[in-house]
């Protein structure tokens, strides 16, 4: 049996088939996934009772108060799991303990301030700098992308490039963060696909680690996220998810050896984040041609609300974005050289998890509704 299991993780190009690496990363994502499960109710409980949620208003779309505070159990069980993670076997992480503890710390800033803004508001200039500050503590770690061009300004370009990138994937995922299991079910996607990659080379068995935690979290999360939502990730939530999943595809070795292999390099690496990207640029774009802050501009006018207003439900809205952004990271896989077998696989499991999360929170929702039901009925007896 075990001599089966290595053989397809051979065919499936994973490094280190033979060692006992592929079991962390399996519990890493499975323990991640479980204490996002549970971690999400108390502090769904918690946040109702304390007030952390968001209001209805004329740009939402609940219609009455709906935690905000998902981020909080998100990164609690990354936590959790990397914690455990490296107590059975820390594969990879102490060669690269500093620049994951910096990840893991970036993050928290911006669990934070995505957490202060969700409940009090702060400016949109504000939330910028400290997302500049967690890009620039992963820089100093050394996780940036290096370039080999530009001389003597080499080493700014690659400052340059680390920050734009860092800054620009963690906004788009929170853009994201408008309809219903649309943020949690795309960082999933990106990943899964992001781990299939990174797991075919043994130096990159840190980022391999994070993608596995931060896949189990969302997946988790998604549980209780998918519509209809008992709880939102919230700004932290979202801005987490970004910033990990940023620095996680830069981290290990990135180089990009002349100005012609800039485009390429920056190529692959937007394939997964394509549909959201795309969505994010044109915003932005539409919200400058009116002459609106784009940062501080909030409105109805990203894609998946395009959808809503023609009529698709929240649940259709999320499934089509869904789809099209694993369609996107099945390219990027492709577009890497990942063999029909890798690409293949992580497609099928991605769609297999999803669709079952899908369908245990549609399960729960009908007991939810069946138990208001009961209650509605006692109450009027």
């Amino acid at each position: 049996m075990l001599d089966r299991i290595v053989e397809f993780l051979k065919a499936l190009g994973i490094a280190a088939p033979d060692r006992r690496g592929w079991v962390t990363v399996v519990l890493t994502f499975l323990i991640a996934l479980l204490a996002a499960w549970l971690f999400n109710p108390g502090v769904r409980r918690f946040s109702l009772r304390v007030g952390w949620a968001d209001k209805p208003n004329a740009r939402r779309l609940n219609k009455e108060p709906l935690p905000n505070a998902g981020g909080l159990a998100i990164f609690a069980a990354v936590i959790v799991a990397l914690v455990i993670a490296t107590l059975i076997d820390p594969i990879g992480l102490p060669p690269r303990l500093v620049e994951v503890l910096a990840i893991l710390l970036g993050g928290a800033i911006l669990i934070l301030t995505g957490f202060v803004d969700d409940q009090y508001g702060l400016p949109p200039i504000l939330r910028l700098l400290v997302q500049i500050m967690a890009a620039l503590l992963l820089v100093s770690v050394d996780i940036r992308i290096d370039v080999e061009f530009g001389g003597s300004f080499s080493s700014a370009i690659g400052i340059i490039l680390t920050v734009i990138w860092i800054v620009a994937i963690t906004n788009v995922v929170n853009f994201l963060d408008g309809v219903d299991g649309l943020a949690g079910g795309v960082s999933f996607i990106t990943a899964m696909s992001l781990l299939a990659v990174s797991a075919q080379d043994q130096a990159k068995a840190a980022a391999t680690l994070l993608l596995a935690a931060l896949g189990g979290a969302a997946l988790g999360f998604l549980r209780h996220n998918f519509p209809p939502s008992r709880i939102i990730m919230g700004d932290s939530g979202a801005y987490f998810f970004g910033f990990v999943l940023a620095a996680s595809s830069i981290l290990g070795d990135l180089k990009i050896t002349t100005l012609f292999g800039l485009f390429p390099t920056v190529f692959f690496m937007l394939l997964p984040f394509l549909i959201p990207i795309g969505d994010t640029i044109r915003v932005i774009l539409r919200r400058l041609l009116q002459r609106r802050n784009p940062l501080s501009s909030p409105g109805r006018d990203h894609l998946h609300h395009r959808l809503l207003e023609r009529g698709l439900s929240q649940t259709r809205t999320t499934l089509i974005l869904w789809g099209l952004t694993l369609v996107t990271n099945v390219v990027a896989m492709i577009v890497q050289k990942m063999s029909a077998t890798v690409t293949a696989t992580t497609a099928i499991a991605i769609i297999i998890f999803l669709t079952l999360v899908v369908l245990l929170r549609r399960r729960a929702h009908r007991k939810e509704l069946r138990r208001d039901t009961a209650l509605t009925a006692t109450g009027d007896s």
